[in-house]
This record gives structure tokens, sequence and C-alpha cells, in this order.
């Protein structure tokens, strides 16, 4: 019941920053929110607890930053309501966004203002600084796999041996729930951005080993609860001992 309670009211306060924007900004947030099981999932399972640096490549509107904050200011005012089963949410000192598309960034910048920083820029070529924490959430499949494999190169090597990497891919080898997701990322690009892109997405097993050859230790948590998708976030730790992780019911996935 607290779980539930806690999640409604952290989707209301998020969300409730975009009405400066637009309509669509507004009801994309409480959507995306309510929606995708990302965002509980990261709290629930401490993914991003002690970060005090994070990164979020392709961050679209700062949907990530609106819901890490709202979490935070709700732990420290009602402390007796937050849920036993989740870990602390952080407390960063900086939430850096770098997104493509500059309608997505003004949204961010207007509605959370001062709280975090956003920027235009394209992921291939923007500089990353040194960081904690880096977020990349159903963003690589866009990009060719030369360059999703530069990008991750680079994000490794921004992060400090005891920093982490969250990164959300769809397992191109799962079948019918992946055929489903990529026909609606295509048709969302179409729509939306009025682009036909071509994706680029590869099995959970051939993301794991380019991780593990630059040096980083991989372990997997199923991301597509209550969603027709094949979703999984590798949780990448550089030169650091990997600890078991769970999925949302609570079950350990053995690699």
């Amino acid at each position: 019941m607290r779980v539930r309670a806690t999640t409604e009211a952290l989707i209301k306060e998020a969300s409730s920053h975009y009405w400066k924007t637009d309509f669509f900004g507004y009801f994309k947030a409480r959507g995306k929110l309510r929606g995708d099981p990302a965002f509980a999932g990261i709290l629930s399972e401490g993914l991003l607890t002690g970060a005090e640096r994070i990164l979020d490549l392709g961050c679209g509107q700062g949907l990530l930053a609106a819901w890490l904050g709202a979490a935070r200011r709700r732990h420290d005012e009602r402390p007796h309501q937050w849920p036993k089963e989740w870990q602390p949410p952080p407390c960063p000192i900086s939430f850096r966004g770098i997104e493509l598309h500059g309608r997505d960034v003004w949204r961010a910048q207007l509605a959370l203002g001062t709280g975090a920083e956003f920027e235009v820029g394209d992921i291939t070529e923007a500089d990353f600084g040194l960081v904690d924490a880096i977020v990349i959430l159903d963003v690589l499949h866009y990009l060719a796999p030369d360059a999703q494999t530069r990008v991750l190169e680079r994000a490794c090597a921004a992060l400090p041996p005891g920093g982490v990497m969250l990164l959300r891919v769809a397992d191109a080898g799962s079948g019918f729930r992946f055929a489903v997701g990529h026909w609606i990322d295509w048709t969302v690009q179409v729509t939306h951005y009025r682009r036909a892109p071509r994706l680029y997405f590869r099995p959970l097993p051939e993301w794991q080993s380019l991780l593990n050859s630059m040096g980083m230790r991989c372990e997997t948590l199923p991301m597509s609860a209550g969603t027709p998708f094949a979703n999984t976030v590798l949780i990448a730790r550089p030169h650091h001992k990997a600890r078991p992780a769970r999925n949302l019911t609570g079950s350990l996935i053995i690699q």
C-alpha cells in the first residue's frame, strides 16, 4: 500500500512541473512516469543511491531529473511514509542531461529551472566530463553499431572505479515481445518526430559481451513489467565487484 501511495504521489509531483511547458509535455510526463517501470525500479533497487554527479544521455524532457527530485523531497519531508522495501533516493549535487531534440530540452529547462542542467547535444560528440553515474535509457538503438561502441567507451572513461552505468536496451533475441517494441518505437518516431529512422538493436548477450570487453561487470534487471516490451537494464560497474541483481518481483538473476 505504501509503495502504491508513494508512486502516485511522485507521479503527481514530478509531472506537475510540466504544466509550465505545454499540454504535450505535461501529458507525456504523466503517461511516461505512470507507464514506464524504469522510474520506480531505479528507486526501489537503489540503482543511483549515493551518486552525487549524474549524467543522463538522451534525457528527453528531463523526466528522470524530475522524478529523482520529487523522490528526494518526499523522502526528506515524510521519511516515515517512504516504502521500507525501497532504498533511499539519491541526493545528487549535479544532474546533467544531454538531448538531441531542442524542444525537449526547452521543456526540461522550463519545467525544472536551475534544479538540473540540460543542453542540446549529440551524445556521440558531447563532452561527458567526470561523473558518478550515467543513465542511458532506450537511446543507443538509434545509433549505428560503431557509434554505440564509441558512446559506451566514452561513458566508461567518464566513470570512477565506484561508478555505475544504467543501460536499458530491448533484447533483440527475445522474439515476439521485441518485435512489438520495435514496431511501437518506429511508429512513435514517424508520428512524433516525422522521421523513419534505422534502428540498431542487439541481443542481450551481445550488449553484455561489449561492456565486458570494456572492463565493465554487468548485472541484468528485467525492466518491462506491465508492458508488452522486452526491455532489460544492464547495471555496469567498472572495476567493482557486482552484486546480485533482483528483478521487480525480488527473484535473483544468475548470469
